[in-house]
């Protein structure tokens, strides 16, 4: 066996004993909890010690400690991967074929996790030196493991090499690879090589491993150590084809995966055309599926079986196999031989439904059946429609989608059997086979008339669907008297959301019949309501409609995920258009549905019939349909359908919008304090209303929407709403505006809607006893009520609407100040006049002239002042620990908002569209900006910046303005410019890659704007950049001279992201470029602290390579940074690793 070189401190014995032993004591005391600390600290020094392979050698040779050799083989790996640049080649070989020689010596061990221990660093030592060694050294290791697969040391040394290689394919494979501090392109390159080289080979030879062993497992009637080669050789097989391939080619006639949402997992294999022979073409999946088959008759009585580990690896890579695709195909037929193969052999499964599903009642494992569903996922991914049926169709009767449809019905029938709150295996068939549904139908579903289901599917579908509405009324019944917190009460309509679009696909598939099936069921609850009336308790019923209205509301409705959504193709090219309106089958479902709905006005039916969970499911309907049929845009444009003719603007349209705001007034004012039914009707339903403007040329006009405005601004009721409903009821009555006839008109309508509110609040600001009365409750309540509602108006700005919404916010000026010093010390007031103040200015600053731009930043600047004189968000150290976090959570927000205003105040100097923005002198947006930061960050401390959204909000607009305005940076003041730098030497060590990325951002834009002043004859950052002397007199570095360091620092010997060497080598380009004296004594500093002349000879090559190297010159444009790019990749691959050792 081949060993270490001896380097490095061999020792004598009795130093390897020694050692040894104290690696065994801290073991063992980590397993004891004993002296966790100290044992911890010994098993670290063991990674640190320099070159400890010797020591490590001798451990794991000798110790009768399995967690010892464990830990030596780690150390191994550590001190390896840090100091390998430095190790010979003979040393890199001798290590790898050290643990290569151990694994396999010790193969037959108990101690499995050793084995995998020291397989796993063979294999990152490999794919360190990948680069390095040459295809015949490769070719040796390679040896040494085929000689092992294929069994000629025997059974336990052809387990131990076929692991080997699932640790080598792991750690080739980026996702799973392990971290070595290089850069993403060093992975990239081995994962190519490995895959275009060698990962055919290994999989041939896992084949071969599971065929050498397969006919003594089949013929034994025991167990037999062979099971365990051949369980691993599959589950590598599995791990090879779920290799990330590299792309090569577009599927022939089949088709990519869609963007569509799954609850199980399914990726797609592309191997490409090398692969063909080995996998399709060699007979391989059919010497598969005859494993499987033989061992499934074999051990057909044993009902462990199923589960064990050999019976899982065979099935896992068959539904694998579902899943090939692409160029590995020569034809559309060899695929769809292929699929065909598979599902053959996967029916029995998963067919006849009925008897599987009463098997595994009876007490048969399910995984099996999983698997075969998992199978039709997969197959499904990758075949069109018309394919997937066709597959079944030359050994059966019927279709696949046929099959599908009765393999879903069993499943649906077992969860209407029992109705448990459990999650059965039933749950778990009908999440795969509903994802199953979405990748065949989405594609259906949006190509609409130019892809369909055959007559057998559609009818099988339509069955399936009526069977899934059943099960979906029987549970909504089942619940109705129901006391405990079942899910199914307390699942929100959202959470059904995923589950209802699948049963929405499944049903229009056969549109035709499931649109009057619905109406039907919906039309027979509707009577039997109405009969029984005061007789039959009608909760029941309730709860039926409930579930319909969702159903319903899906099927013929898509989600509009921000745009406007369209009518779902199955019902603009499967439903007649020849009909009249009123007979057509969705204007009578909906209309059904609006007639309901409009019942909800009458008093007396709101007390006994609709519930506030009902209205819940109303106005979600009213919501989703509305925007898709409501007086559409496409009314004019689309003649093919009746439908949107009919509830457009010359049809039902108006009618049946005045009905909807009716309603939803009716849900805010008759239902108080239910909070969701208000957040549904405030949020979804008004607010669709009012996103398109033909529709608000219509509300407006609308005695009913009048009704609405009056009453949110009069009626106490809707002052009890939630003060995020009002906040969002107030933009939506404002953003109504945009349908009057002209820009006047629109003013004044938001200054009769908001004005009075404007002025109430001055009125009461105004009163000589307002501070003596303000604290009480009765007082702070309506004052928050009004702030959220001008907050509301506020975001609602558009440019038709500012001129009023600008006056709106000037009135409150004063009275904010007002309210910022009397409610001080109430930190949610302070929320929200900080909030209501930056929605204004964010939605004014971009469109108001030179003088107004004056007042708003003189007001900005009056509020900056207040807040920070006033010493709100500072922490008190006597606050108990409670209150301390309460503390700073509030502090936080106040200060995110702050950091949010001076966003928007930047955001003048961007985008500005007043008409003198060329002509006048502006207000300087940077100096009111910095002003700002000046005050504000003594404010922010590093506690702070550990909240995420405050902390990239902070660095954020930090980055941004040292981007945009360097030049203002020494304007601030030494303590104030201090602070901000040490927020981002606090930032340049952030875990969060893009926060270091924004400093680093900030950093270049500091050094390059210091050294194109100081080229040009300028101060540049003057004194912030040359250092001062501090209280003490001791002298303290420039800036720029203390993030060279920093940067230097993180690079060479800090832990971060690969992604990021670009982002820094922008940054420490004109750091450089501005302290070149102080990078030649740093370099100096590093290559005197080598002992050793090669390595000191290496690092200063690279430090000159550095900045000479690919002809860099002394600029910082865009060429130049490039080359200093690829010049800092290679310095850090060169040395990184070595001097980490240091």
């Amino acid at each position: 066996m081949q060993g270490f070189a001896e380097r490095g401190n061999s020792g004598d014995l009795a130093q390897l004993q020694s050692t040894m032993h104290a690696i065994e004591l801290a073991c063992t005391s980590i397993q004891m909890q004993m002296n966790l600390g100290a044992a911890e600290a010994t098993i670290l020094s063991l990674s640190q010690t320099p070159q400890p392979y010797q020591t490590c050698k001798f451990i794991l040779e000798n110790s009768q400690v399995a967690n010892a050799r464990f830990q030596a083989a780690a150390a191994i790996r550590d001190a390896a991967i840090r100091e390998w640049s430095f190790l010979s080649s003979d040393e890199k070989r001798s290590m790898i074929s050290f643990c290569l020689c151990f694994v396999m010596q010790h193969a037959n061990s108990p101690e499995g996790y050793v084995q995998a221990k020291v397989s796993s660093v063979a294999a990152q030592l490999l794919k360190r030196g990948w680069l390095d060694f040459s295809a015949a050294e490769k070719e040796e290791f390679f040896y040494q493991v085929n000689q092992a697969v294929y069994g000629i040391h025997g059974v336990d040394v052809q387990f131990a090499g076929i692991n080997f290689l699932e640790s080598l394919v792991s750690e080739f494979s980026p996702s799973t690879s392990s971290a070595m501090g290089l850069p993403r392109e060093f992975h990239e390159h081995c994962k190519k090589s490995l895959e275009l080289d060698h990962l055919k080979t290994f999989y041939c030879w896992a084949r071969d491993a599971a065929l050498s062993v397969t006919n003594r497992i089949v013929e034994s009637d025991s167990a037999v150590p062979e099971v365990k080669v051949c369980t691993a050789a599959l589950r590598l097989m599995l791990q090879i084809l779920n290799w990330e391939f590299s792309p090569i080619a577009v599927s022939l006639g089949g088709r990519m995966g869609t963007d569509s949402p799954k609850r199980s997992e399914c990726n797609q294999v592309q191997p490409g055309p090398a692969w063909r022979e080995v996998l399709v073409t060699s007979g391989h999946i059919g010497w598969l599926l005859g494993l499987y088959a033989a061992l499934r008759q074999k051990f057909s009585c044993e009902g462990y079986w199923l589960d064990c580990p050999i019976a899982v690896c065979a099935r896992k890579l068959i539904v694998q196999f579902c899943s090939l695709t692409g160029t590995i195909f020569s034809s559309v037929q060899m695929h769809e031989h292929h699929l065909h193969q598979l599902l053959s052999g996967i029916l029995q499964w998963i067919d006849p439904p009925d008897a599987v599903s009463r098997a595994i009642e009876c007490g048969k494992s399910e995984s099996e059946m999983l698997d075969g569903c998992r199978a039709l996922l997969s197959i499904a991914t990758v075949a069109t429609p018309s394919t997937f049926d066709q597959l079944l169709k030359s050994t059966r009767s019927f279709g696949t989608l046929t099959l599908l449809c009765i393999l879903m019905s069993e499943v649906v029938k077992n969860l209407m059997t029992n109705n448990s709150e459990e999650e059965t295996w039933s749950w778990e068939a009908r999440d795969i086979l509903l994802d199953t549904w979405t990748a065949l139908l989405v594609p259906v579903n949006r190509n609409g008339g130019n892809a369909s289901l055959p007559p057998e599917g559609k009818n099988a579908t339509a069955t399936l669907f009526a069977l899934i509405v059943q099960a979906e009324l029987k549970a909504a019944s089942a619940s109705a008297f129901k006391d405990d917190d079942s899910d199914y009460l307390q699942a929100s309509i959202s959470a059904l959301d995923e589950r209802l679009s699948s049963y929405a696909l499944i049903g229009r598939t056969a549109i035709e019949v499931t649109v009057p099936f619905l109406t039907g069921l919906f039309s027979e609850r509707f009577e039997r309501l109405n009969q029984g009336r005061g007789i039959i308790d009608p909760t029941e019923t309730l709860e039926e409609l409930y579930s319909l209205l969702l159903i319903t509301g899906h099927l013929i409705a898509d989600e509009g995920e921000g745009e406007t959504p369209l009518i779902p193709n199955a019902i603009r090219f499967h439903l007649p258009h020849n009909l009249e309106a009123e007979m057509h089958p969705v204007v009578i479902l909906c209309g059904s549905i609006i007639r309901f709905a409009e019942e909800s006005l009458k008093p007396e039916m709101r007390a006994s019939v609709f519930s506030p969970r009902l209205m819940e499911a109303v106005i979600w309907f009213l919501a989703r349909w509305s925007c898709t049929y409501l007086m559409s845009p496409e009314e004019s444009r689309d003649s093919t359908t009746v439908l949107l003719k009919f509830f457009g603007q010359h049809g039902q349209g108006k009618l049946v919008l005045d009905i909807i705001v009716r309603i939803s007034l009716t849900a805010l004012v008759s239902y108080p304090g239910e909070k969701y039914l208000q957040a549904l009707t405030c949020f979804q339903l008004l607010h669709a209303l009012v996103q398109q403007k033909h529709i608000c040329i219509h509300l407006v006009a609308l005695d009913s929407w009048r009704d609405l405005a009056n009453a949110f601004a009069n009626e106490k009721t809707l002052f009890l709403l939630n003060t995020a409903h009002q906040r969002s009821l107030a933009q939506t009555l404002v953003q109504s505006a945009s349908g009057m006839r002209n820009s006047e008109a629109s003013n004044q309508y938001v200054r009769d809607l908001m004005g009075h509110m404007a002025t109430y609040l001055v009125e009461i600001t105004s009163k000589n006893d307002f501070k003596n009365v303000a604290q009480q409750p009765d007082i702070i309540l309506p004052v928050s009520c009004l702030l959220e509602r001008l907050r509301g108006a506020a975001s609602a700005s558009e440019p038709r609407l500012q001129k009023a919404i600008y006056e709106l916010g000037f009135s409150a000026m004063n009275p904010v100040l007002i309210l910022l010093e009397i409610y001080k010390h109430e930190s949610a007031v302070v929320y929200l006049l900080l909030k209501f103040v930056v929605d204004w200015v964010d939605g004014q600053i971009s469109y108001l002239e030179a003088q107004e731009t004056a007042v708003v930043v003189n007001f900005c600047m009056s509020l900056l002042r207040l807040y920070s004189s006033n010493n709100i968000g500072k922490i008190s150290i006597t606050l108990s620990s409670s209150l301390s976090t309460e503390a700073k959570t509030e502090k936080y927000k106040d200060l995110r908002a702050l950091l949010q205003l001076l966003s928007s105040l930047c955001s003048k100097d961007l985008v500005d569209f007043s008409s003198d923005s060329t002509e006048t002198e502006s207000t300087n947006i940077s100096q009111v900006v910095y002003f700002g930061l000046h005050i504000v960050t003594p404010l922010i401390s590093l506690e702070l910046l550990k909240y995420p959204k405050f902390c990239f909000d902070y660095f954020s607009l930090l980055s941004h303005l040292l981007e945009v305005y360097p030049e203002t940076v020494a304007q601030l003041s030494n303590e104030a410019f201090s602070h901000v730098l040490g927020t981002l030497d606090f930032g340049l060590h952030h875990q969060d890659a893009e926060v270091v990325d924004m400093c680093l951002r900030a950093l270049r834009a500091l050094a390059s704007y210091h050294y194109l002043e100081t080229s040009a004859g300028k101060v540049g950052l003057g004194s912030h950049a040359a250092g001062l002397k501090d209280p003490g007199g001791n002298f303290q570095e420039g800036i720029l001279s203390r993030f060279l360091r920093s940067v230097l620092q993180l690079l060479l010997f800090g832990d971060y992201s690969p992604d990021l060497v670009s982002g820094a080598a922008d940054a420490l380009l004109p750091l450089i470029l501005c302290e070149q004296s102080l990078y030649q004594k740093l370099g100096n500093e590093l290559i005197e602290r080598q002992a050793n002349e090669t390595l000191k000879s290496r690092l200063s090559n690279a430090l000159r390579s550095l900045t000479s190297a690919n002809q860099l010159s002394s600029t910082i444009d865009r060429k130049n940074c490039q080359i200093f790019r690829k010049n800092l990749s290679n310095f850090l691959v060169d040395v990184r690793g070595f001097l980490r050792t240091m």
